[in-house]
C-alpha cells in the first residue's frame, strides 16, 4: 500500500506537469527522474500548485498546509531549481517551470552532491535521446516552438546587418537584461557523465531577467555583468557554438551556446529537421558557386548537417567539389558564413519572415491553442481564477489572427470569450 501511495504522488505530479502546454509524456523513465528530483511529499505538494505564478499564502491554501510549513517547502524547492521565485512589489511569487527549458536543466547547471547526477544524466539520456516521445513532443508537436536560433553577429556584412532587428541579436539580449547568470551547460554536463562530451566550454549557458535572478539567488547560476556576457558570446563564436534561446522578443529567459553533438536542440534539429523543431533565424546562407573551392569548412562548422559537398561538375577539374545547402533544415545561424575565408558565402533574408512571440505569455498561449490546451490556462481551478492572468491571456487572444481566434473560441466555450472576440474594435 505504501508503494502505491508513493506512486500516486508522482502520478499526480505527472498529471500536473501535463496540464501545462509543454509537459512530459509519462513513462517509467520519467517516474525514475522525478523520484530522484522530488521526495514523495514534494511531488504531492507540487502537484497541487497553480499553473500560474502564486504566493506562499495561495500555495498554503491549495496544499492545506500551514503558512510556515509552506514557506519552508517553497524555499527548499527553489533552492534546488524546482521552483523559480521572483519579487514583485515586495512580495515573493513562485512558478513551477516546465521540465525543459526548466527544472531538468537546472538540476545539472552546477556540481552538486545532494542528488546522484550521474544517475540523472543516464536517465535524462535514455528519456531524451533514446526514447523519442519527449523530444518529439517538445520540439515538433506544434507550430510555435520553445526556442529560436540567434544569428551569429560576426557573419553579418554586405548590408544585411542593417536589416537585423535588436531582438534577433544575442548581444542585445545581454545588454538589456536586468539580471544575467551563467551556469554549466546541462547538455554537455549530461554527456560528460556518459563519457560522450565534446571539448566545448562547459560554463557558458546564460539565463536572464527573472529566471537569472532566481537561479543566482540560490547558487544555481553565477552572477555576471553584460561585459562578461559579451565575452562569453565571443568565446561561443570562436568555438562555433550556436546561440539557441527562448522564442520570445521581450524578456528572454535563456540563451544556450549549443554544439551539434551534445545539445538537445541541435540533436533534435538533426533527427527531426524536416519537421522544423526549432525556429530558425530570418536569414539563409547564399553560396557563390564560382568562388567556392570546396574546402569543406562550412560543412565542418554546420551544427545540423545542412551543408554538404557535391561535385562541381567542372569539365576541367573532375574532382572539384562545391558546397550545397539543404535550405529546409538550415538554422540560418551563419556559422558557415563566418568560417568561409574566401567570401563564397553570405547571408540573405528569407523570403518569409519567422514570427516571434512577443513574450512568454504570448508564446504559452499560442502553444496552448495549437495543442488544444487553452482551457488549462484559463480554467485552472487551482489558480482560483486569477483575473490579472486571465486578462493577460485574453489580451493575447484578441491580438491573434482570426483563424487562431476561432481555434481559441472552439477550445474554450465561454460566452465571455465569444463576446470579446465578436466585439473587438
Amino acid at each position: 500500500m505504501a508503494h502505491l501511495a508513493l506512486r500516486s504522488s508522482y502520478k499526480n505530479l505527472v498529471d500536473r506537469l501535463n496540464r501545462f502546454p509543454q509537459g512530459a509524456p509519462p513513462s517509467e523513465l520519467l517516474y525514475k527522474i522525478l523520484e530522484v528530483l522530488f521526495t514523495a511529499d514534494e511531488a504531492e505538494f507540487v502537484s497541487k500548485l497553480s499553473i500560474k505564478p502564486f504566493t506562499a499564502e495561495k500555495a498554503a491554501r491549495l496544499t492545506n498546509k500551514t503558512l510556515p510549513e509552506t514557506e519552508v517547502m517553497l524555499e527548499t524547492l527553489a533552492s534546488r531549481g524546482i521552483l523559480l521565485d521572483t519579487e514583485c512589489e515586495g512580495k515573493s511569487y513562485y512558478t513551477l517551470p516546465p521540465p525543459m527549458a526548466g527544472f531538468f536543466e537546472f538540476s545539472m547547471m552546477r556540481i552538486r552532491n545532494d542528488v546522484d547526477q550521474k544517475l540523472l544524466a543516464e536517465l535524462f539520456y535514455e528519456y531524451l535521446n533514446v526514447e523519442e516521445d519527449f523530444i518529439r513532443e517538445l520540439f515538433t508537436n506544434c507550430e510555435t516552438k520553445l526556442g529560436r536560433v540567434f544569428v551569429n553577429e560576426s557573419s553579418l556584412h554586405n548590408g544585411i546587418e542593417l536589416k537585423v532587428l535588436d531582438y534577433e541579436r544575442a548581444s542585445e539580449v545581454i545588454k538589456t537584461a536586468s539580471h544575467i547568470g551563467v551556469g554549466i551547460c546541462y547538455c554537455r554536463h549530461k554527456m560528460e557523465h556518459l563519457g560522450k562530451a565534446c571539448s566545448a566550454p562547459m560554463e557558458i549557458c546564460m539565463t536572464f531577467n527573472d529566471v537569472a535572478s532566481s537561479l543566482v539567488k540560490h547558487g544555481i547560476a553565477r552572477k555576471i555583468d553584460s561585459r562578461e556576457g559579451i565575452d562569453l558570446l565571443q568565446t561561443a563564436s570562436e568555438k562555433n557554438l550556436v546561440q539557441f534561446g527562448e522564442n520570445v522578443r521581450e524578456k528572454v529567459g535563456f540563451i544556450c551556446n549549443c554544439c551539434g553533438c551534445c545539445c538537445e536542440a541541435m540533436l533534435a534539429a538533426k533527427r527531426f529537421g524536416f519537421l522544423n523543431p526549432v525556429h530558425t533565424t530570418n536569414y539563409l546562407p547564399e553560396i557563390e558557386t564560382e568562388k567556392c573551392n570546396g574546402c569543406g569548412k562550412c560543412v565542418e562548422a554546420c551544427p545540423v548537417e545542412a551543408m554538404s559537398l557535391v561535385s562541381a561538375n567542372d569539365p576541367v577539374k573532375s574532382k572539384r567539389k562545391k558546397a550545397r545547402l539543404e535550405e529546409n533544415i538550415c538554422l540560418g545561424c551563419g556559422l558557415c558564413v563566418k568560417n568561409c575565408n574566401i567570401g563564397a558565402l553570405r547571408l540573405r533574408a528569407r523570403t518569409q519572415r519567422i514570427i516571434t512571440p512577443v513574450n512568454s505569455v504570448h508564446r504559452v498561449v499560442m502553444t496552448a491553442i495549437e495543442k488544444g490546451m487553452l482551457h488549462n490556462l484559463i480554467a485552472d481551478s487551482q489558480a482560483l481564477w486569477n483575473h490579472r492572468a486571465m486578462a493577460a491571456i485574453l489580451g493575447v487572444i484578441l491580438r491573434l489572427p482570426p483563424v487562431k481566434q476561432v481555434l481559441a473560441s472552439r477550445q474554450f466555450k465561454s460566452r465571455y470569450l465569444d463576446y470579446l472576440l465578436s466585439n473587438r474594435n
